[in-house]
């Protein structure tokens, strides 16, 4: 009933699974893991951005957009899954792009997901970093309009309210699951960058009443920053849903522990803990998102954050296309 007020087109293949990792629990000695596999929605390769691109793109066609625009870096996850989706719709797709990296590889700027966005038919224009993203997407949708095109600007991850009802869902789909199996779960644990995944759990899990505590692990952002941009967009999301009041600032917890460099930059940990998912459950996260969440997850187990007889749930966000972007600076052995 949350959610059948707005509109909605069907994109994601969902419920998508929910497994045990044994291997991997077993091998860290710690609480039990378990994986919601968000990189199977199926759309482009699947991944996060197409639970919210269900509401954001039946927004677009609600008003009669024939053009999708939306903004990202070079490698984004978000943007390869809207330019899927734009095809499945029959709408056109242009994509803005900020140089984010210092002295990207030639595998960076052409591979992985900037291949498939070619494929899918996307327009891509690249931006120098520190660009006004909102002001360049403005250009590009005047320059539709002239065309006689109606654009529809999707926001950098689809992290507005419109999108985040897509995390909204999947906070009622963890709460089912999770029911029909008996099963109990002390923590859930994610990728947090944009700020939308970690905004609508946070919406749905507290929709519900249900007190299971929700770590974002920061790819970007210092920690402060972080939840200070999660929590505002949590707020506004309840409000649009009808539920204002909901979302209180303890209630967002961000670690900034696991970022390195900064955003996109590989870290040993990071290239650890990818080599060792891939080795125990044959399981392939990015190095990007989730492979820093899952290196903090590893790091929080040997710090005995968790207890050893609990039970985690990890959020597999996708973006197993970017693994092919950055194949030369991975030290796989």
């Amino acid at each position: 009933m949350l959610l059948s007020q707005f509109p909605r087109i069907h994109l994601a293949h969902l419920p998508t699974p929910l497994e045990f990792l044994p291997r991997l629990s077993k091998h860290l000695g710690g609480p039990n893991i378990y994986v919601k596999r968000d990189d199977c929605t199926g759309l482009g390769t699947g991944g996060n951005k197409t639970r919210k691109l269900e509401f954001l793109i039946a927004d677009a066609i609600e008003k009669k957009a024939t053009s999708i625009i939306t903004p990202g870096a070079i490698q984004s996850n978000h943007a390869r899954q809207t330019a899927a989706a734009a095809c499945k719709i029959g709408m056109k797709c242009e994509l803005v792009f900020e140089k984010r990296t210092d002295n990207p590889t030639e595998l960076y700027l052409n591979s992985g997901n900037v291949f498939l966005d070619y494929l899918f038919g996307a327009k891509i224009r690249v931006v120098d970093k520190g660009s006004d993203m909102e002001a360049e997407m403005q250009k590009v949708a005047e320059e539709l309009r002239n065309k006689g095109e109606v654009p529809y600007i999707i926001p950098v991850g689809g992290s507005n309210p419109v999108g985040e009802l897509g995390y909204v869902d999947c906070a009622l789909e963890i709460i089912k699951q999770t029911n029909e199996r008996d099963l109990v779960i002390h923590h859930i644990i994610h990728a947090s960058g944009s700020g939308g995944t970690q905004s609508g759990l946070i919406c749905g899990l507290k929709a519900m009443k249900s007190e299971i505590p929700l770590l974002g692990i920061s790819v970007s952002a210092l920690k402060s920053d972080q939840e200070e941009k999660v929590f505002n967009l949590a707020c506004n999301t309840s409000e649009y849903l009808g539920l204002s009041g909901i979302i209180k600032r303890e209630h967002i917890v961000a670690n900034s522990d696991y970022v390195g460099k900064g955003y996109g930059m590989p870290t040993k940990e990071m290239n650890d803990a990818l080599i060792m998912l891939a080795r125990l459950e044959g399981m392939l996260f990015d190095p990007v998102y989730t492979g820093k969440a899952l290196a903090g997850m590893i790091s929080l187990i040997s710090d005995n954050y968790f207890n050893n007889d609990e039970n985690i749930l990890f959020i597999h966000t996708g973006g197993t296309a970017g693994l092919f972007a950055y194949q030369d600076q991975l030290n796989i052995g």
